[in-house]
């Protein structure tokens, strides 16, 4: 018997080593899958928000997708495994043109990262990329690839110069967002100024207007759409087509004129028919990676082709600062290094600014280059954009004149001063404003179809004419606490817990009771939005998480903590027998995990007592104050304990929301310039969602008109112990615009 790897003879045995080749294969397809699919949901995530410069979110450059990069080239670094059929070619060819595809797709993407994340993936992709060049170069050289030559060069050129267009793009990221984080912060005081010289509008056209200046700021200014909208954007997208008719002529030629211009050799790759799935899945990825370069490239055409007459050559090739701005400061910059001989100092400074020097011509040339390259596609497209141009002219002409009459289109707001560009961008600054101004209603709708309806009826039934006095009456101060500490109160808990004392209770309706459900669940997604924005301390934390804690249980499983809801509800007692169990219970419960957690409760505030310990403590005081005043209630005729329990979820779900405006202003302050569009689309899709709501609250007058105050619920209750705190009055239509309501409550936080 021979040894390991050696036959009898004891000769090296490799009759095995290439079995698992068609499994590499289809590791490296699925390699390439993973990525197609990712640049295929932006690209979809693209059409449905209307960003046809399709920004990347799912498909980046980052530690990932390099990894998955470099197992899909697979194919094209291998250098000695024989690839004989025209499959096995084109696979190779596929792999390279597969990491054009993805190196124009991704480009928006360096927008959204740091100085330190763009040089180090910009590092590893060129790491890749030039190994890639090296492998094929060499595979030319050896013979493993034998045809297509032309075509693998040609890609290799179109690779390398992707590699420093996007090297030197990514460059002027830090320089273009401090840019346009000045001119934000400028035109933002601007908006805000403009609020509150508006007076006389209600409160859903005053924030929608106010969103649609936001909306506009904050766009215009979004990093990947500023890198979407570059010059040199532009060109890699006509890079990254002609890499992909590239292949595609290759395919053409190896499946349809293969006996009339070349014969590939005979023989089977040791990937065997891997290297079919493979290219299948390849193309597909370059297929689908392709569309948002293409649109990119084509949205830019089509817009030099508007602008053509009104500009010159010079105006054309003139060079923004913004594109070197950053290397000339660097070179004005001291080096670091620690140099004792002066001349030494001198030379490496000398050799600095050479470099510099050197950087600054390769992004000139980059620029110009990219310039020349959009001019001429404008040249060859602009004939084809006339055409269409004068159909559609000529078929709106038809339509005008069979309808006889014109309707005026309504007077839209004038958002071009809103609107942040860089040098050389006034021009698009009319496009932007046209393609963008009605984006705020679209997402208002989109909002507006996903309405909290059970909340809504649910509101219905509040005290809001009286301030929603419920909310002073959930928990009495005449109730002693459990122990000598007493944590605040947060807006979740008490819902959540007179939730589950309404779910105990007999001989309600299981409709009835699933409606509340519905309600108190929509109710919260808006709570924990408003007190995760506003609690920005994070004080109440703890107390969130346990009203978390507790619904979860309540809404699955129907039990508070350990306590079964439902079976306590068909014990056959009366609500008062089932107030006093659930508040032994909580009693009980409390003492039993104050003294698991005794340590915890001891050194931290209650504020950080565990989630177990709060819910219980809730429990407790709030049907201890229901039983203080059980009798009174159940002597109110047609009024039983679960109405006046639904009244007061209602009224504390109605103070939460009075905070809506200042959760929708500060998502339009987000510090972020990354994050700040996606903030101010939340925005406006939580407008559209709760315009219902903002109308309903915008009616009345509250107790507490300090942002500050409303923002507390131990705040409202204070309000509402005073003696006669405020004159819960109905704002009737005269007086309304002479009423301190809501209506004046600007979208600003100063």
């Amino acid at each position: 018997m021979g040894k390991l790897g050696c036959n009898l003879h004891g000769d090296l045995n490799d009759t095995k080593f290439s079995e698992p080749m068609p499994w590499i294969g289809i590791y490296v397809a699925v390699a390439s899958l993973v990525c197609a699919v990712a640049m295929a949901v932006d690209t979809v995530r693209g059409f449905r928000q209307r960003k046809f410069w399709f920004p990347c979110k799912y498909f980046t450059i980052n530690a990932t997708t390099l990894t998955l990069i470099g197992v899909a080239i697979k194919l094209s670094v291998d250098l000695n495994t024989s690839m004989p059929s025209h499959q096995d070619q084109l696979a190779k060819l596929s792999s390279a043109v597969f990491i054009c595809t993805i190196m124009g797709n991704s480009m928006p993407s360096f927008g959204i990262m740091e100085d330190k994340d763009i040089a180090m993936n910009i590092m590893a992709l060129g790491i890749i990329v030039i190994t890639l060049v090296v492998n094929i170069c060499i595979q030319l050289g050896t013979g493993v690839i034998y045809i297509f030559w032309k075509e693998h060069a040609f890609i290799m050129f179109v690779m390398l110069l992707l590699l420093v267009i996007l090297s030197f793009s990514a460059s002027t990221v830090a320089f273009t967002k401090h840019l346009l984080e000045l001119k934000y912060n400028y035109k933002y005081r601007l908006a805000v100024q403009e609020c509150r010289n508006e007076t006389g509008k209600d409160v859903i056209t005053k924030l929608r207007e106010d969103l649609m200046k936001y909306w506009m700021m904050a766009h215009t200014s979004s990093p990947q759409f500023v890198m979407g909208r570059s010059v040199t954007c532009t060109a890699s997208g006509v890079l990254t087509l002609l890499s992909a008719v590239t292949l595609a002529e290759a395919m053409f030629r190896s499946y349809l004129m293969m006996p009339l211009s070349f014969k590939f050799c005979f023989g089977e790759s040791d990937y065997k028919w891997s290297t079919t799935v493979v290219l299948v899945t390849q193309t597909i990825a370059v297929g689908v990676g392709s569309i948002a370069p293409a649109f990119r490239w084509f949205l830019a055409i089509k817009f030099c082709c508007k602008k053509s007459g009104n500009r010159s050559y010079k105006q054309e090739f003139t060079l923004e600062r913004y594109w070197i701005q950053r290397l000339v400061e660097m070179k004005e910059c001291p080096l670091t290094l620690r140099i004792h001989d002066r001349r030494l100092r001198k030379h490496a400074h000398d050799a600095k600014n050479l470099i510099l020097n050197v950087c600054i011509g390769m992004q000139t040339g980059i620029v110009f280059m990219s310039k020349v390259i959009r001019l001429i596609s404008t040249h060859l497209v602009s004939q084809i954009l006339r055409f269409c141009k004068c159909c559609r002219e000529l078929k709106k002409y038809s339509i005008s004149n069979d309808s006889g009459s014109e309707s005026k289109p309504s007077p839209k707001l004038d958002l071009s001063r809103f609107v942040l560009h860089l040098e050389g961008e006034s021009e698009l600054v009319e496009l932007m404003m046209k393609n963008n101004c009605n984006a705020t209603d679209h997402w208002r709708h989109r909002g507006k179809k996903k309405q909290p309806k059970h909340l809504i009826k649910l509101l219905e039934m509040s005290t809001i004419s009286e301030g929603f006095k419920g909310v002073g009456e959930f928990d009495s101060d005449k109730i002693l606490p459990i122990d000598c500490q007493q944590p605040p109160n947060c807006w979740a808990l008490p819902v959540v817990t007179l939730t589950s004392i309404a779910l105990a209770l007999p001989n309600v309706n299981k409709s009835v009771l699933k409606q509340l459900k519905h309600s108190v669940t929509e109710g919260l997604m808006y709570v924990k939005l408003i007190e995760k924005t506003l609690d920005e301390r994070g004080d109440l934390k703890n107390i969130r998480t346990a009203a978390d804690v507790i619904w979860l249980g309540v809404d699955l499983y129907h039990n508070w903590l350990d306590v079964d809801l439902r079976k306590l509800s068909l014990q056959g007692k009366d609500p008062k027998e089932i107030l006093k169990e659930l508040s032994d219970s909580a009693k009980n419960r409390y003492m039993e995990y104050k003294k698991i957690y005794m340590h915890l409760c001891l050194k931290e505030t209650p504020s950080k007592w565990p989630a177990k310990v709060l819910a219980a403590n809730s429990m407790y005081r709030i049907t201890q104050s229901i039983l203080l005043s059980y009798d009174s209630r159940k002597d109110q005729p047609g009024k039983s304990i679960y109405e006046a329990l639904v009244v007061m979820i209602s009224d504390i779900l109605g103070a939460c929301l009075t905070n809506l405006k200042r959760v929708i202003a500060s998502k339009c302050l987000n510090s972020s310039i990354e994050g700040r569009e996606e903030s101010v689309r939340h925005a406006v899709c939580l407008l559209g969602k709760t315009e219902k709501i903002l109308r309903m609250l915008d009616q009345r007058a509250f107790p507490c008109t300090s942002p500050d105050q409303m923002a507390c619920i131990d705040e409202w209750r204070l309000v509402h112990k005073m003696k006669n705190p405020f004159p819960f009055s109905h704002i009737s239509a005269e007086n309304d615009t002479a009423s301190p309501n809501l209506q004046n409550v600007y979208l600003t936080i100063e």
